[in-house]
């Protein structure tokens, strides 16, 4: 909750916006949101969201893992009314990426049944694909995304990001019990890709880690930690000048977090404030060919394949170009958990 009790309104889309409404007396504190912004030119700063209005915690916080600690405890007294802070409104300030930097940027590749399904692929796969993001790619939730002169197929993933609220330092078995202890937060990312890098180069890290490629935010959206359960409730949307793209229920995923956390802890060490996200629904531009077509590809000299490849993939009206404005969010039907609204524009550098 944002400190008030929220009203589900259904849209034509299928996900739902939500109204805000004053919390009744005594009514249980459960999910926060946090944001990180900036007003004119001072230093960041970190707030907690109540209404359209937000309340400044008192403390400053250098990073997201600092923010996760005392910072909570300091909001919900802030939203409880057990500290006083003079409300800003939302509006009137410069939203910042609510993970911090330096950070790992982890990620799940074809993690959705709906995206498995459309670029052929089997929904049931057996195993779960990692791979990784620069910190640097990761910015604000209304940032500019630039897309970069020597990239034309350049796509969007709209996923839920995880931010660590337990370190993993060695193998652990995450039960669907315990997940609530190492998810400190939920948010939007949104997994900004240059496929004909990605595919073309066979480099994931350089074609989705280039500079704006990973906004985040809004909310840095604290749950209690029975209520980190829901996060299959959270429908995950995506539109592209207005246009939906991408909307899929969170429940689609194929290795859910608490088996992505425990396998993560097999090859990796993870921080508080570290991010992993979770792979994107269906919908994204990248319509990959058939089998058959692949493998006639595949006889291709390399310097003959990929213009073709880049080529095909420019007949669809679907990749970003400057100018288009893209807005992501997540939530659940009830409106009870609420990671707000992203939007992005495109941009030429």
């Amino acid at each position: 909750m944002n400190g008030s009790s929220p009203r589900a309104n259904s849209s034509a889309h299928g996900w739902v916006q939500t109204q805000f409404l004053p919390r009744t007396e005594g009514e249980q504190l459960v999910s926060i949101n946090l944001i990180r912004y900036q007003q004119q030119s001072e230093e960041a700063a970190w707030g907690v969201v109540s209404g359209n209005t937000v309340l400044p915690l008192p403390a400053e916080y250098s990073s997201t893992a600092e923010i996760l600690g005392e910072g909570v405890k300091v909001a919900r007294h802030l939203l409880a009314g057990q500290k006083k802070a003079v409300p800003v409104p939302l509006e009137s300030l410069q939203l910042l990426s609510p993970v911090t930097r330096p950070c790992k940027v982890l990620a799940q590749g074809a993690n959705f049944k709906t995206h498995l399904i459309e670029n052929k692929m089997d929904p049931n796969r057996p195993f779960n694909v990692f791979f990784t993001k620069s910190s640097a790619s990761v910015c604000g939730p209304t940032d500019d995304i630039v897309r970069p002169a020597n990239v034309q197929l350049l796509d969007y993933e709209v996923e839920l990001g995880i931010v660590l609220g337990k370190p993993i330092t060695g193998p652990v078995t995450v039960t669907p019990e315990e997940l609530g202890e190492y998810i400190g937060a939920f948010v939007i990312a949104n997994d900004v890709s240059a496929r004909d890098v990605q595919l073309s180069e066979n480099q994931w890290y350089k074609g989705k880690s280039y500079r704006t490629f990973c906004p985040v935010g809004p909310y840095l959206t604290v749950p209690d930690p029975q209520e980190a359960a829901r996060w299959s409730e959270l429908r995950l949307h995506l539109e592209v000048n207005g246009e939906l793209r991408q909307n899929e229920l969170a429940s689609d995923m194929v290795f859910g977090p608490a088996a992505t956390l425990t396998e993560l802890s097999q090859i990796e060490d993870l921080d508080v404030g570290d991010l992993l996200i979770t792979g994107t629904p269906g919908g994204v531009a990248l319509k990959l060919p058939s089998a058959m077509a692949q493998r006639v590809a595949g006889l291709l000299p390399e310097a003959r394949r990929w213009p073709l490849f880049v080529k095909s993939q420019l007949r669809t009206s679907g990749y970003l170009k400057p100018g288009d404005i893209v807005t992501a969010g997540i939530s659940t039907a009830d409106g009870e958990i609420d990671l707000g609204t992203q939007r992005n524009l495109v941009r030429a550098p």
